[in-house]
């Protein structure tokens, strides 16, 4: 869980970070450093994702395949489109920050988080033991935590602009919509047809194909 701990706590010391290097500056040393680390945990986990004690098996239960299947493909609708219109992916681009409340904003204001949430819950039913649960356990405190630091800096940022926002939206899933804050359009799909969901529905329909090459390379690693 190193490199969980790593990206929370340079997420929490960006403001201070900022100030000392600079925006850019600070946005190239958070992916010089986690974007390593992360790659080296996910390896790690695919080699070793079934190690540890068995607590259950439904591998082979019908469904069940077509289900993690399923709830392993939505999850990268909410994990990466989602920050699209925050125009801040590029660590060289000039910074802007965009309190927006379209798309996958109605449904609920923290993706990433929901996304990794549904994720870590399917690969935990599909793999059934400790290594699983443990490196979800991480992982979603992990996004919980995020959360909590995002909402503070944004509205330490933004002030009223922010807290209108949240009274907008809501962090549980369709919850803002259910309760009236948030109006779902008749059109709101057409939110949805949009060149990032597309790539991403692409690009998951040709790792899922993939998967076979993709435990082999990093089986080869050796970690």
């Amino acid at each position: 869980m190193i490199s969980l701990s790593v990206r929370s706590g340079l997420a929490s010391l960006r403001e201070t970070g900022e100030k000392l290097v600079g925006k850019r500056a600070y946005r190239v040393l958070f992916a010089a450093v986690s974007l390593p680390l992360s790659l080296s945990t996910i390896l790690y986990f695919i080699n070793h994702r079934y190690d540890g004690l068995q607590l259950w098996q439904l591998q082979n239960t019908p469904g069940v395949h077509q289900f993690v299947w399923l709830a392993n493909f939505i999850p990268f609708l909410f994990l990466y489109p989602s920050t699209f219109n925050l125009l801040k992916v590029a660590a060289v681009d000039k910074l802007k920050l965009h309190l927006w409340e379209t798309g996958i904003i109605r449904i609920t204001r923290h993706p990433q988080m929901v996304g990794q949430v549904i994720w870590c819950l399917a690969d935990t039913l599909w793999i059934g033991n400790t290594m699983a649960v443990s490196a979800s356990i991480g992982l979603i405190g992990h996004h919980l935590f995020g959360v909590w630091n995002s909402d503070r800096r944004l509205a330490k940022q933004h002030a009223e602009a922010f807290e209108e926002l949240k009274r907008r939206t809501s962090v549980i899933p369709f919850a803002a919509i259910l309760d009236g804050r948030k109006i779902l359009p008749k059109d709101h799909y057409k939110e949805f047809i949009r060149l990032p969901y597309l790539t991403i529905t692409a690009l998951t329909l040709g790792a899922y194909f993939m998967h076979p090459l993709r435990q082999a390379g990093s089986f080869e690693l050796h970690w």
